[in-house]
């Protein structure tokens, strides 16, 4: 179902631009008469784009010809493609470390660490900074839309470590995180930060009872203590929607 990119795809602003309003290509072939040939042909980079292409692809994308032209470089694009998609007409392919703009991206939880990585791509978040890897993932559009019900440019892959959260989630497991669900409600698995600003998956139970309200910090391992905190020191990075696990 998900597959990791690699750097080298030669995607154009076509697809990254489809991608981002989560719509497949059948849909954009009956919105534009476009044939699907033609449509992967601009998407894989194999015709040269050029702004008269790109007219029928802006009503129905909602995007200016322009945004698809130099997708990554335009303001709101989301992200940047890969370096080698630059076969635009007039403009010249920029070094891109992080995942292309279609793309969801991956903590890096070695980046920084004594005897890790280095880190060559971040992201932002509020006041931290948090390492991301230089690969992300691709999910179909489909599952995005009607299973995780999120939007593909809040998303965010978090890998897991320590057992404090076994078996539910295991060391090395990783989760998909939408990360505008920001409020401890409902009851269920967070991403949160600790009391040193890592990313942490724990389980959330909100006590309504309590003024001001409260949560408490679950592990479902039961050798992890439990803590509780008032809502307004939590600090949540996204509600976990998925896990993606190795057997």
């Amino acid at each position: 179902m998900a597959r990791k990119v690699r750097p080298g795809r030669q995607h154009t602003g076509v697809y990254y631009a489809r991608e981002a309003r989560g719509m497949t290509r059948s849909e954009l072939v009956k919105l534009t008469g476009i044939s699907k040939q033609q449509l992967s042909r601009l998407e894989n980079g194999l015709v040269r784009l050029r702004l008269d292409h790109l007219k029928p692809f802006a009503n129905a994308l909602n995007y200016k010809p322009e945004q698809i032209l130099l997708w990554g470089r335009y303001p709101g694009t989301p992200g940047q493609a890969d370096a080698d998609e630059g076969t635009y007409e007039g403009s010249d392919p920029e070094p891109h470390l992080g995942p292309a703009g279609n793309q969801v991206p991956e903590l890096d939880p070695r980046a920084g660490m004594i005897g890790g990585v280095p880190p060559r791509e971040v992201r932002r978040d509020g006041h931290h900074t948090d390492a991301i890897k230089s690969e992300g993932w691709v999910f179909p559009s489909s599952f995005v839309r009607e299973q995780l019900h999120a939007a593909p440019q809040q998303l965010l892959v978090v890998p897991t470590t320590g057992d404090s959260m076994s078996p539910t989630v295991g060391a090395g497991d990783r989760v998909i995180v939408d990360t505008a669900h920001r409020t401890p409600s409902p009851d269920g698995l967070y991403a949160i930060r600790d009391s040193i600003g890592n990313v942490v998956i724990k389980r959330l139970q909100l006590l309504r009872a309590s003024r001001p309200s409260r949560v408490k910090i679950i592990s479902d391992n039961a050798n992890h203590a439990t803590e509780e905190v008032p809502v307004s020191d939590l600090e949540i990075v996204g509600k976990v929607l998925c896990g993606l696990k190795l057997y």
